[in-house]
């Protein structure tokens, strides 16, 4: 998990929040990009269920729609299984450019 804490935070404007007792996530402004577990990252993967659902009938095993929000596209990715890391990493930008997206410009990071 550090590996990938690390990279998260290296990212323009990102800082480590836990909002909830135990539960460290990724923040871009005031809005999550990447929930951290043990063995997993919690991205966003897609616009929506059907875009994210690709990345699940690819690694069945290894990807999951996440509970509560999945239905907007958020996955559970674990970085200890069959998902190449380079694939993890383009993955964690791609929720972290999909966040910072949704930011009003006056609170998205200098790139």
């Amino acid at each position: 998990m550090d590996e990938w804490l690390a990279y998260c935070l290296a990212k323009p404007g990102a800082w480590q929040d836990e909002p909830w007792e135990g539960d460290v996530v990724a923040k871009v402004g005031d809005k999550i990009f990447a929930f951290f577990g043990d063995t997993s990252l919690t991205l966003k993967c897609g616009r929506n269920r059907e875009e994210a659902d690709e990345l699940v009938r690819v690694y069945p095993d290894d990807v999951s729609a996440s509970a509560y929000i999945g239905r907007y596209g958020w996955n559970s990715v674990s970085f200890v299984g069959k998902v190449p890391e380079d694939e993890v990493r383009e993955l964690v930008d791609g929720s972290y450019d999909a966040i910072v997206g949704k930011l009003p410009k006056s609170q998205r990071p200098a790139r």
